[in-house]
């Protein structure tokens, strides 16, 4: 089609221009979807969604990202496109999708692309977590695409949290959790999300359970402010636990920032409970280093 023509059609309005090359041929608000294609289009051979882009397609991310992400093989330049972020990799696949499908990184790929992003370990735990819970990614799949990554940045935190995702940490309240509280501790192993029915007859889940003492964890993730009574309800709460045996409530205060007090807590109603087991000290400044049998108290 004669550029002429292609103009005249943009400036009647028949036809909108988005990128250079690229035009949508109606009139109106140009979608979601069609913006991406234009992305795609605009980039040219190869170029493929990516990080929060392909994150958004697949259901990971919530919301549409500002800038939209396209990946691009690592011998292949392109000039700056206004809107748009184009990624270089080695690691690029030459992949094929159905027509019609916005193509996009491997969901294994995208998770690991964000995380490499990221500064603080519990976003990745986050994202880890998030991916394995909506079922997107698989743990060998997941494990063989981490293997092609050799220098990123937290290749031995994200293998150790495929183990725990997989195994049914769904968030990173209970991956701390179980790393920082019941196995840095030498705890007995608890079972995860345990199904039960509730009073009602609908069905729920425990999230850590120690089924031969009949002892209940609930991690809540919600953050506690300083200042928040019903944290400090749910602390006395757990203190009589440890005396009565009840089910015992955790949130970020006990398991990020005092998981050596949690741990002592824990260890005393299992022992309460049968358990015949010692808590061990997680470091030489864990408290458990100076007084291993005695329970502690959160503060």
């Amino acid at each position: 089609m004669p550029y002429s023509r292609i103009r005249s059609k943009v400036d009647s309005g028949r036809w909108q221009r988005i990128h250079r090359g690229v035009y949508a041929t109606f009139t109106g608000p140009v979608s979601r979807d069609a913006q991406l294609w234009a992305a795609v289009l605009c980039v040219g051979p190869g170029a493929m969604l990516s990080h929060e882009t392909a994150a958004e397609v697949d259901g990971l991310a919530d919301r549409p990202s500002m800038a939209i992400h396209v990946m691009i093989p690592s011998g292949r330049r392109v000039d700056p496109v206004p809107g748009l972020i184009v990624h270089r990799t080695r690691n690029f696949r030459d992949l094929r999708f159905p027509p019609g499908e916005l193509p996009r990184t491997w969901a294994e790929d995208t998770v690991l692309d964000l995380a490499e992003t990221k500064s603080d370990l519990d976003d990745v735990c986050s994202l880890v977590t998030a991916a394995f819970g909506r079922h997107m990614v698989a743990a060998g799949t997941m494990r063989t695409v981490l293997a092609e990554r050799r220098s990123h940045r937290w290749r031995r935190e994200i293998s150790e949290l495929i183990t725990a995702a997989a195994d049914g940490a769904h968030s990173v309240l209970e991956f701390r959790y179980d790393r920082d509280v019941e196995r840095a501790h030498g705890l007995p192993r608890s079972r995860h999300q345990v199904p039960f029915r509730k009073k009602d007859g609908s069905r729920g889940f425990r999230d850590r359970v120690y089924e031969p003492y009949g002892v209940i964890v609930e991690l809540d993730g919600k953050q506690a402010h300083p200042g928040d009574r019903q944290w400090e309800d749910k602390e006395r709460d757990n203190a009589a636990a440890a005396d009565t045996g009840q089910s015992l409530r955790y949130g970020w205060r006990h398991v990020r920032w005092d998981p050596c007090g949690t741990a002592t807590q824990v260890a005393k109603v299992l022992q309460g409970h049968g358990w015949k087991g010692q808590p061990v000290p997680c470091s030489k400044s864990c408290p458990m280093a100076a007084a291993p049998s005695t329970a502690g108290r959160l503060g």
